[in-house]
């Protein structure tokens, strides 16, 4: 008899992800159901190897990925999804507090995932979400097409100062000296802690 299991996959925040693990998982003959940011389901037969969640997690492992194991780290991961989601698709134009939009998209009390949150990533959602923010900086000034108003815009600063103090803080360097220097440092986004 044929069921389904559910994965809840940690770092897993675009769409190349996507296809490389679906890929990998089809090379071990894993019967992919379904394959969203951060979700993986599966069919199962009972004649299936019962070794396979060892193989699930050592294709996830290798392409620097985790399963979540509990509640808590499914949400921490639901709400970096969430936020990286955010920060990739511009302008950021959030018409609500990003606390009323993780709420509402996560269906959950923003104070108790504001706690989890902190708890397990040692860092609150807002400062998490400001690194978020200026490694996207980073990047548009790395493409040079864009003065530094226009990436304030983007981002939703409320003005350019605003965002040279974020960057400033976060990153010791003026965004001036930073596009200056050429040596752009950057993180992947799902790397960000």
């Amino acid at each position: 008899m044929d069921s389904q299991r559910e994965y809840w996959i940690k770092n897993m925040v675009c769409s190349r992800c996507l296809k490389v693990i679906k890929q990998d998982l089809r090379e071990i003959d894993v019967d992919v159901l379904s394959l969203e940011l951060g979700k993986l389901t599966i069919r199962i037969t009972t004649e299936i190897d019962n070794k396979i969640d060892l193989k699930i997690a050592e294709v996830l492992h290798s392409n620097g990925f985790g399963i979540a194991k509990n509640e808590e780290e499914m949400i921490v991961e639901n709400i970096k999804i969430t936020l990286i989601e955010m920060v990739t698709g511009l302008p950021l134009h959030i018409k609500e507090k990003t606390s009323e939009h993780l709420a509402a998209e996560l269906h959950r009390d923003y104070k108790m995932l504001s706690k989890i949150f902190s708890k397990k990533e040692n860092i609150t959602i807002e400062k998490y979400f400001i690194k978020l923010k200026i490694e996207r900086v980073k990047e548009l000034i790395q493409l040079q097409q864009l003065v530094f108003s226009d990436i304030a815009y983007l981002l939703d600063y409320s003005s350019v100062n605003h965002l040279s103090r974020q960057f400033k803080n976060v990153t010791g360097l003026s965004m001036t000296d930073y596009k200056n220097s050429q040596i752009w440092e950057r993180s992947f986004l799902d790397e960000i802690i």
